[in-house]
C-alpha cells in the first residue's frame, strides 16, 4: 500500500490509545453492575439460554412461552422447550424477552461525536453545519472516534446490524479509519463508503475496489460494504464490478425515472418521501428495499414516512436512525414512530371517509426492526430471526424494570414501554459484547477522555463557541 493509500488498524489503534482511547480489553465489564453476578460467556464456548419467552420472529419457528436457545460458535443450533446443556455454558434468562437483534439499515456514524447538536435544525442547516463546516475538519482519528462511539451506542441498545453510511471518505485514510472502529466495537455492519471532503487526497469512488480487497474476510465476515452514492448512476459500477449494493437517498419527485435502467434488487432507498406512484412501481419492480428514518424526516422537512406507500407496494420495508446529531441513536425510538404514523395516517383516512389500509400491530412493527431490516440488507438468511443455522445475533430484554412490569403483552411491551436500560445481553455471533446491562470489554472512562479531545478539535476547527446553551456563536 502507498503512504496515502490509508493507515492500518494496527496503527490507527496505536494513534488512538495515545489519545486516551483504549481498544478493548478482553474481560474488563466496565461500570457499575461490573462485578454483579456471573461472568459473560467466554468466546468460543458453547452457550445456553434458559427459560426465556422466545420471540423468533420466524413465521416458520413461532413463538416460544419459554424455550432454551443453543449457541455454538457463532450460530443457534437448536430452539425447544428444553436443552440439556452438556459442555454449554448456562445463561439464566428466565422472566426475559430473547428477540433478533435489530437492524438499523441507515446510519452516519462518523458523526458522533456530534450528538444532540442540532436538535432543531432542518435539512439545510444540517447540510451546513455538518457537511460544510465539520466535515472537512475530520481527521482519520477523528472518524474512528465518531464510528466507535456510535457502534457501542448501537449495540448498548439491542441493535446487532448496522449500515454505515459514511459520507466521510476524505481520504483512503479516512474510510480505513470508519473500517477499523467498526471492527473494534464487534457489531455486524455494512460499511457503505461514501464521499467526503473534496480534495487531493479525496479517491472516492475509485478506492472501493481497494478497500474491499484489504478488508473484505469472506462469508463468515461480521464486516460488508457497498458504495453510498448520489443519483449519478456512474459511480454504482465501482460496486457493481465487485458484487456490493448501492444505497442512495432519494427524496425529490420522479428522481428515479431517468436512471431507471440501472436500478436493480441491490439497491437501497433512503427517505422516498416524496416518491411519486411510477418511482413505488419501479422499486417494486426492480426488488430494492427502503429504509425510512421517521423522526428525522419529520423534524427536518423531507416529508411525512412513506411507510404505508412502501407496505402498498410490496417494497422491502425498514429503519434507520440517519443523524445522531437530531435523534436518538437507539430503536425503540423509531418503533414508536413507526406505529404511531402509519395508525395515524390510517385512522385519519378512515374518519374522513376514504379507503383505509389496515392498522399496524406490534407484531408487525418489530418484524419490520429485525426481520424487515434484514431483508433489504440482503441479510435475511443469516440475521434478522431466531431459528437452527441462523448468525447468533441475540438480545435478552428485562421486562422487570419499573418502566414495563407487570408483562402483559410481550411484543406490546417491546414496541410502546421499553428503553434501552431493558436491553440486559447482547449477543453479535454468540459473542456477549453487552453484559447484565454493560458493554463488555469498553473503557468508557478512556473513550469520552479521546471523544473530549475530538470534539473540541472539531469545533474549533468548523468555528463554533462549543458552548453547549450556544453552540453557534462566532
Amino acid at each position: 500500500m502507498s503512504d496515502n493509500a490509508g493507515i492500518t488498524r494496527r496503527a490507527l489503534l496505536a494513534g488512538a490509545a495515545g489519545a486516551g482511547v483504549l481498544a478493548p480489553m478482553a474481560g474488563a465489564d466496565v461500570g457499575p453492575m461490573a462485578g454483579e453476578g456471573p461472568p459473560p460467556p467466554s468466546p468460543g464456548r458453547a452457550v445456553l439460554l434458559r427459560g426465556g419467552m422466545v420471540l423468533t420472529l420466524d413465521p416458520a419457528q413461532g413463538d416460544y412461552p419459554r424455550a432454551d436457545v443453543r449457541l455454538e460458535g457463532s450460530r443457534i443450533v437448536d430452539i425447544a422447550p428444553r436443552i440439556e446443556a452438556g459442555d454449554a455454558t448456562v445463561v439464566d434468562v428466565g422472566g426475559c424477552l430473547v428477540i433478533p437483534g435489530f437492524v438499523d439499515t441507515h446510519r452516519h456514524m462518523w458523526q458522533g461525536q456530534l450528538r444532540n447538536l442540532l436538535p432543531d435544525a432542518v435539512l439545510g442547516e444540517y447540510v451546513q453545519r455538518i457537511l460544510q463546516e465539520a466535515r472537512p475538519a475530520y481527521t482519520p482519528e477523528d472518524v474512528f472516534l465518531g464510528t466507535r462511539l456510535s457502534a457501542l451506542g448501537a449495540l448498548n441498545a439491542g441493535i446487532t446490524t448496522v449500515l454505515d453510511w459514511s459520507h466521510v471518505g476524505t481520504s483512503p485514510a479516512h474510510a480505513d479509519a470508519g473500517v477499523a472502529a467498526l471492527r473494534d466495537s464487534g457489531i455486524r455492519a455494512i460499511y457503505a463508503y461514501g464521499s467526503g471532503a473534496p480534495g487531493p487526497e479525496n479517491a472516492w469512488p475509485g478506492d472501493l475496489a481497494r478497500l474491499y480487497r484489504e478488508q473484505h474476510r469472506g462469508a463468515e465476515d461480521r464486516l460488508g460494504f457497498a458504495l453510498a452514492a448520489g443519483l449519478d448512476p456512474a459511480p454504482w459500477a465501482h460496486a457493481r464490478e465487485l458484487g456490493l449494493p448501492v444505497s442512495i437517498h432519494v427524496n425529490s419527485t420522479d428522481a428515479l425515472l431517468p436512471v431507471a435502467e440501472h436500478l436493480d434488487s441491490q439497491m437501497i432507498y433512503v427517505h422516498g418521501c416524496r416518491l411519486s406512484k411510477a418511482e413505488w412501481r419501479l422499486i417494486a419492480d426492480t426488488g430494492g428495499g427502503l429504509s425510512i428514518a421517521g423522526p428525522i424526516e419529520m423534524q427536518m422537512g423531507h416529508g411525512i414516512p412513506p411507510y404505508q406507500q412502501a407496505i402498498d407496494h410490496g417494497v422491502a420495508l425498514s429503519l434507520g436512525n440517519d443523524v445522531e446529531t437530531s435523534t436518538s441513536g437507539e430503536f425503540f425510538t423509531q418503533m414508536r414512530t413507526a406505529f404511531a404514523v402509519q395508525r395515524m395516517l390510517a385512522q385519519t383516512a378512515a374518519a374522513e371517509g376514504a379507503s383505509a389500509p389496515a392498522l399496524l400491530g406490534v407484531r408487525e412493527i418489530l418484524a419490520i426492526a429485525t426481520r424487515g431490516g434484514a431483508e433489504v440488507l440482503g441479510l435475511a438468511d443469516a440475521v434478522g430471526t431466531l431459528a437452527p443455522g441462523q448468525r447468533a445475533d441475540i438480545v435478552v430484554l428485562d421486562p422487570g424494570l419499573l418502566n414495563v412490569a407487570p408483562l402483559n403483552d410481550a411484543y406490546g411491551a417491546v414496541v410502546t414501554a421499553m428503553e434501552t436500560a431493558n436491553v440486559r445481553d447482547v449477543f453479535v455471533d454468540g459473542q456477549a459484547l453487552k453484559w447484565r446491562g454493560r458493554l463488555v470489554g469498553v473503557d468508557l472512562g478512556a473513550l469520552q477522555t479521546a471523544l473530549a479531545r475530538s470534539r473540541a478539535s472539531i469545533v474549533r476547527a468548523a468555528g463554533w463557541s462549543g458552548d453547549p446553551l450556544a453552540p453557534f456563536s462566532r
